[in-house]
């Protein structure tokens, strides 16, 4: 590590191989907590590279625990977290939506990190019960459209690193790498980055994949479409900007979106988008990054169909279904 250290504080780059090396020995526990931190910390000084993002994905998808969905066409929707903007949880609610609107849905996520409460956290509070076994997320896939896949069950390899992300308390590459390294390989992709300069490495990341993507990240600063201002959209056929009028909906202050300040109050919120006894801000902006996912699926569909789909989903009642059968 001693070398790796010191080539990265040289502002020299590592190689996909060598970043992959890299994390499989954290995994292994080869390196003390010092060395890892301080691993960490350089890529909150400078930026990432394709190759390094590369490497670390591969390390974590060839040591996690696996998920076979059978050839489904599924989709992964989230966000890499670390907008500082604590949001409710707009992604996690876009993936019931999109679930209700009868595609399937693998959903990764974990504890909040950066955030007070993340996907894991609202879901666990819900009574969701976290399991990596593979029949009952088939049943899950099968009965509600949509299955959670907890990160931590499916990485063990990250053990060693949870305690030192908890303490730093701030953004890491593991915010970036979130979205990449989904256990069950999803084939499409609806992911929300916190700037462009990730948006891009992202792009450049998910042309080497085989699957359909839509990369999201509001002007403003949010991982997500916000409706509070633009969003820079880029997918497999184009890159665009969509102001709230693309999707026919209004443009909202950053207040109307606020996540709350604690698990419960962020889960209150959750419940009322599914129940539709929510603001319009909030609904209104889980429709919109549903849409988007919706889109992914079918980049040729007009987006005001897509948010048909997706309001109809919540109005039906059919998005709270699927809370109701993944946790049956």
């Amino acid at each position: 590590m001693k070398k790796i250290l010191n080539q990265l504080f040289e502002h020299e780059k590592l190689s996909k191989d060598q970043a992959k090396e890299v994390l499989i020995n954290i995994s292994k526990n080869a390196y003390n907590e010092a060395q890892v931190a301080a691993f960490i910390s350089v890529y909150l000084m400078r930026g990432i590279s394709v190759e390094e993002l590369q490497g670390f994905r591969e390390a974590l998808i060839d040591l996690c625990v696996r998920v076979d969905t059978e050839g489904m066409d599924t989709i992964d929707l989230c966000g890499t977290g670390g907008d500082g903007k604590n949001t409710f949880n707009i992604s996690t609610l876009s993936s019931f939506v999109v679930a209700g609107a009868g595609y399937k849905v693998t959903k990764h996520g974990n504890y909040g990190v950066s955030s007070i409460c993340g996907s894991s956290n609202v879901l666990e509070h819900l009574g969701y019960k976290f399991t990596n076994d593979p029949s009952t997320l088939l049943t899950q896939l099968d009965k509600a459209n949509i299955c959670f896949l907890h990160a931590p069950m499916f990485h063990p390899a990250l053990a060693s690193v949870g305690p030192i992300r908890r303490q730093l308390g701030i953004k890491t590459f593991f915010n970036m790498l979130g979205p990449l390294v989904n256990p069950s390989l999803p084939n499409h992709q609806s992911v929300g980055v916190f700037d462009l300069k990730l948006a891009r490495l992202y792009q450049y990341l998910h042309e080497g994949l085989d699957k359909k993507y839509s990369i999201i990240h509001a002007l403003d600063g949010y991982d997500e479409i916000s409706l509070t201002g633009k969003t820079k959209i880029i997918n497999n056929k184009e890159e665009y900007i969509a102001s709230p009028d693309y999707f026919n909906l209004p443009t909202y202050k950053p207040s109307d979106i606020f996540g709350g300040d604690t698990i419960e109050s962020a889960a209150a919120i959750f419940l009322k988008v599914l129940e539709n006894d929510c603001t319009d801000a909030q609904k209104d902006v889980v429709i919109a990054n549903s849409a988007i996912a919706i889109q992914c699926f079918d980049q040729e569909k007009d987006i005001l169909d897509c948010v048909a789909e997706a309001t109809e989903s919540i109005v039906s009642g059919k998005a709270k279904e699927a809370l109701i059968k993944i946790k049956a």
